[in-house]
């Protein structure tokens, strides 16, 4: 049966499967706690001062009550007013230090979690650059962009609003439940009888909201990886016309998102309603029963509203809390997702400066896969050495390992056997930073940020000048074009440099490389996604840029590796022939049936 339009979560064992459908393993709710607890605890001198004006405004919620009983018992009910009008004074101001106290505690509250958002957004961004490109490799990157951003998020508005209101609610509870006891056992004991049935019916519930919340939170991240995926994509969904396939996949996962968040928030949402259904029969039996004891003379009239108004006092924190489980189960989750980034294991980049490369690089016996599963390797026993000065094509079908080659020079991966060696040293031996520092890449899609012309070729070295980036622009053949921008050289780029074209954004790419001033280049396919006459001015350009430097160079258009010192032709994973062009078109091979055919 359909509830308006979705299918009831009935049974336990249905929301069992629906986690294993998702979650790799059990959720450690403990061990997230204690970690945003280290997290808070990081300002706790402020936070033992809240936690102090928490115990403050919880006194002063029972000391309220009790007033107003003194006065009925000793002013109202014999009639006698005088002195009234001081416990009236006192009354005021312990329900204005009262809001007070609340008002600040809730500030300061909201300034320490904010603090730690900020510190825990901090780290897991800082981690994510630390994280190997295999990494990236296996996950959907707008899937971490949620957890970056609407993970956090949700932890930061648990933080705000439920931490004090936890503490506040159990201080009351203790508060009340002991001066409940003092004035009436009995009364105290009609109370205590709701409370069995408050947890049956919270644990009932949370049993539900917990895995629902959870996969709440991950259905989130996959509608979100899908958008950011969709939208890179726009222009192959439109040239395939797949526009409405992938309205298709985003309304099935919306719908999954919507179904999460409906029975979620439904069953979370039977928690106020039965709260304040026991509530008002916790307050039905004390006023019928209490008024019985008052008709004999067991308590007063006063106690009788001191004990009504405690009772609500003391079932209220209690719906207040299982309010703020709903809201602490959904923070966990994405607190959960958010440290599952922070242990994932970082590359640690230790090793030596490599402080001048000169630029010959050894493949010694390479074999390498990219994942322990995978029963062919990608690379198998590789072997080659290229001198100082090199220019070394690439040439072979897709999936022949070109590209792999230039993955391990830059280490972005290492070898499964075998060395790649750098002037004679293996590059595990150096630090990625450093080995990276004296690389430059130009690659077949160039990326560019949203910011300035000047700033995107000044990615390559930070600390280029202006007279640097102009220079690294003329040798790029790029000067000209940046010239007639709007802004020149300040022009404000779009997303990735969509207000330029295809080999204006690969210029400036080429300028980028040459402000780096690399020992090593690595260029993939640079000139494929161009016109002719476009690709004209881009080889130029490179030629330049590869002189005097080791260069590797992935082509698919044979002539553009006319001056190539060396080529090396892959198959399978193999390296089969390599030498000058003219060498391998006399060895009447591979590499001359490709060239007869380009």
């Amino acid at each position: 049966m359909k509830i308006f339009g979705y299918e009831p979560v009935i049974t336990k064992d249905d929301l069992k499967k629906k986690g294993k459908k998702k979650v790799d393993k059990a959720s450690d709710w403990k061990q997230t706690l204690y970690r945003i607890w280290l997290l808070l605890a990081e300002q706790r001198i402020l936070l033992i001062v809240i936690i102090g004006m928490v115990v403050l405004s919880s006194a002063l919620s029972l000391l309220g009550p009790f007033l107003i009983g003194y006065m009925i018992d000793h002013f109202i009910v014999p009639g006698q007013f005088n002195g009234m009008e001081r416990f009236i004074i006192g009354l005021a101001v312990v329900y204005v230090l009262l809001s007070v106290t609340t008002y600040v505690q809730n500030i300061w509250m909201i300034t320490i979690a904010q603090q730690t958002v900020y510190r825990m957004r901090t780290n897991v961004f800082r981690h994510l650059q630390s994280l190997p490109i295999p990494f990236f490799d296996r996950r959907q990157h707008g899937e971490l962009m949620s957890r970056v951003t609407n993970d956090i998020e949700t932890v930061s508005t648990t933080l705000n609003s439920s931490i004090i209101q936890v503490f506040s609610s159990v201080l009351t509870i203790v508060g009340t439940f002991a001066v409940m006891l003092y004035l009436s056992p009995l009364l105290t004991l009609l109370t205590m009888l709701i409370i069995p049935l408050m947890f049956v019916a919270l644990r009932w519930i949370t049993n539900r909201t917990g895995k629902l919340f959870k996969l709440q939170q991950q259905a989130v991240g996959s509608l979100n990886g899908m958008i950011e995926e969709t939208i890179s994509g726009q222009k192959i969904v439109k040239a395939f016309s797949q526009e409405e396939h992938v309205i298709a996949e985003f309304r099935e996962r919306s719908n999954e998102l919507r179904r999460n968040g409906f029975w979620a928030l439904t069953y979370s949402g039977y928690i106020p309603k039965v709260m304040n259904f026991l509530n008002n029969m916790s307050f039905t039996v004390i006023a019928a029963v209490g008024g019985m004891l008052a008709l004999k003379g067991y308590v007063s009239v006063g106690t009788i509203v001191i004990f009504t108004e405690y009772s609500r006092q003391f079932t209220r924190p209690l719906s207040d809390l299982a309010n703020q489980f709903n809201t602490v189960l959904s923070a966990i989750a994405g607190a959960e997702r958010v440290f599952a980034i922070m242990d994932e294991k970082a590359d640690e980049d230790i090793g030596k400066e490599a402080n001048v490369l000169q630029g010959n690089v050894s493949f010694n016996d390479v074999t390498f896969r990219y994942n322990a599963e995978q029963q062919t390797p990608t690379l198998q026993h590789v072997s080659f050495h290229v001198t100082s000065g090199q220019m070394v094509a690439l040439v072979g079908a897709t999936g022949a390992g070109k590209t792999t080659i230039m993955q391990l020079i830059a280490r972005f991966y290492d070898v499964d056997e075998g060395s790649v060696l750098f002037d004679g040293i293996d590059v595990r031996e150096y630090t990625r930073e450093s080995l990276r520092s004296q690389m430059a890449f130009v690659l077949q899609d160039p990326f560019l940020f949203e910011d300035t012309v000047a700033n995107n070729i000044r990615y390559g070295r930070l600390n280029a000048t202006t007279d640097d980036i102009i220079d690294a622009a003329k040798k790029a053949n790029a000067h000209d074009f940046i010239m007639k921008l709007e802004n020149g050289y300040d022009t404000y780029l779009n997303a990735n440099g969509d207000n330029l074209s295809q080999g204006q954004r690969q210029l400036l790419s080429i300028a980028r490389a040459f402000v780096a001033n690399p020992a090593i280049l690595l260029l993939d396919e640079a000139t494929s996604s161009v016109d002719t006459v476009t690709e004209l001015h881009i080889q130029a350009a490179l030629e330049k840029l590869m002189e005097g430097r080791t260069s590797f160079v992935i082509a698919h258009r044979l002539n553009t590796i006319r001056k190539a010192d060396v080529i090396f032709v892959m198959q399978q994973g193999r390296l089969i022939e390599q030498g000058t062009r003219e060498q391998l078109i006399a060895q009447n091979g591979v590499f001359a049936r490709m060239w007869e055919g380009h």
